[in-house]
């Protein structure tokens, strides 16, 4: 077995005995791995495990408190993420950095261009070492001229792969890869994940999504609170176990959906139309309900939920709230309405990272909190307070950091700074992007809690397990459209699938 010539070869990479503190957080305590030449090696674990800080004590980026970090077999002090390289450890971020004016060959070599007579960079050279690298994994549709800033996110992915293979990398370091990807662009980075095993390239596969980590890797190691917890062959474990070693316990249901009793309509658009994205959208959400929307990347359902909030006004159609006609020109507006919306980039547009978990609480409902142009503190705290205590936020108290929080943690302010206005409709874009499989089950179980209490629910997603485990109708978008709708008994992944990608046979089910 491959797995078992994997755990028995030598470590080209090992961690021993890490530890790392920083002010008031031990983030790790004593946690060894080893990842093998040619392996794909998970790393799994809740926001907050040590995962991060591991990969940047071994990319270079923090000095360890004790422990070592050992490649071929020779201890080596990693000051800096240059003495990394060197060693042949490259890191692809979630956040890729790239030049976006320079060209495919221009970021690939920056910083080791090949250079020719006086010390000038030889720009046929470089050209043809990409050609050379982009050959290597048999990437055929992109041009060492091309402009970085022009590709897709897929695209741009693939060229910090081969900058690190342009210095030579043999432990590849990929911190939630697929975060960003299409469907297509996943299965691309798969096959080239698996070239670069084949070349005996070790890979360390950081991410949240469990479908993934038993579709490219050979072993996985579990982090918990800052601890290794195990580590596992993939072929020789399941999902529930591996979620149960992250959290600690059994979780029972990822997606707890209960039947409630379907209200009135509480929203519903009729021919709605926002160019380029939005062309003639019909859909209702009652109260109790949890639609889901389906959909590619670029089919239009985020650019609909900002339509249907008012970032965006609609050029055309009706919205109609609680049976009564209304037009929507702003956010402030669609709050007045009662409707709430969690974006999909909680970072940029749903939290303001600076401020403290108190102010975040309280951004939405200052009208419940301000009086005369100032805000009673205890008022706020009280809201914010209530907040923690409902959404079961983790944090060390109302005045830290909301930033500094995980990513779930940071979600759930966001959920309930909105609900503190007590909206009727709730727009939720991407719920559970980006935060662990403990946090989406709570997620999950307060969207229907929320369902149970009357709450109209809009939900979009990416992840079609999501959308099918949590939703009592399925709404599939392609194009600025809504292409196919389908009970809950109705829903399968192949029904849904075939109807984002176009496919035969997708007409309304329902």
């Amino acid at each position: 077995m491959a797995s078992a010539t994997i755990a028995s070869a030598t470590p080209v990479l090992s961690v021993r005995n890490i530890e790392k503190s920083f002010p008031g957080v031990r983030a790790l305590s004593g946690v060894s791995f080893d990842v093998a030449e040619g392996e794909a090696h998970a790393l799994l674990g809740e926001n907050g495990a040590g995962k991060s800080t591991l990969i940047k004590i071994v990319s270079g980026v923090f000095p360890p408190d004790r422990g070592e970090v050992i490649v071929d077999g020779k201890a080596v002090h990693l000051e800096r993420p240059d003495d990394a390289r060197r060693v042949g450890i490259a890191t692809i971020y979630q956040e890729l950095l790239l030049f976006p004016e320079l060209t495919v060959a221009e970021n690939i070599f920056m910083g080791h261009a090949p250079r020719g007579g006086f010390g000038r960079v030889d720009w046929r050279a470089m050209r043809e070492k990409t050609k050379e690298l982009l050959a290597s994994l048999e990437i055929h549709d992109l041009d060492p001229d091309r402009v970085v800033g022009a590709l897709s996110v897929g695209n741009r992915q693939r060229v910090e792969i081969l900058r690190a293979l342009s210095h030579e990398a043999r432990i590849l370091i990929m911190d939630e890869p697929t975060a960003a990807l299409t469907e297509y662009d996943v299965r691309r980075l798969f096959d080239i994940v698996r070239k670069l095993k084949a070349r005996g390239v070790a890979v360390i596969y950081i991410s949240h999504k469990l479908d993934e980590i038993f579709a490219i890797a050979d072993r996985v190691t579990v982090l918990r609170d800052g601890a290794h917890v195990a580590t596992k062959r993939v072929a020789e474990t399941d999902s529930a176990e591996l979620v149960q070693l992250m959290v600690g316990r059994k979780i029972e249901s990822l997606f707890p959906k209960i039947t409630v009793p379907i209200g009135e309509p509480v929203l519903e658009v009729k021919d709605l139309v926002r160019r380029p994205l939005t062309k003639g959208v019909s859909l209702t959400v009652r109260a109790g309900e949890i639609v889901g929307l389906a959909g590619l990347v670029g089919s239009g359902r985020s650019e609909l939920a900002q339509t249907i909030f008012g970032v965006t006004p609609a050029e055309g159609g009706e919205i109609k709230i609680r049976g009564k006609k209304v037009d929507i020109r702003s956010p402030g507006q669609a709050r007045t309405l009662g409707i709430a919306y969690v974006p999909e980039d909680r970072g940029a547009q749903g939290l303001v990272r600076p401020m403290t978990v108190r102010e975040n609480f309280s951004l939405a409902a200052l009208g419940k909190v301000a009086f005369g142009g100032f805000i009673d503190r205890a008022l706020e705290r009280k809201l914010a307070g209530d907040g923690v205590k409902r959404f079961s936020v983790k944090t060390s108290s109302l005045e830290q950091v909301a930033g500094k929080l995980s990513g779930g943690n940071q979600q759930k302010i966001v959920l309930g700074k909105w609900l503190a206005n007590q909206p009727k409709l709730l727009i939720l874009d991407e719920p559970t992007r980006g935060i662990d499989v403990g946090a989406k089950a709570e997620i999950h179980r307060l969207m229907g809690e929320l369902a149970a209490q009357g709450l109209a629910i809009l939900m979009i997603s990416s992840e079609l397990p999501e959308v099918l485990g949590m939703s009592d109708r399925v709404l599939v978008m392609r194009e600025g459209r809504i292409v196919a709708e389908f009970t809950r008994e109705q829903a399968t992944q192949e029904a849904a699938g075939a109807a984002m990608m176009g496919g035969q046979g997708v007409e309304q089910a329902a």
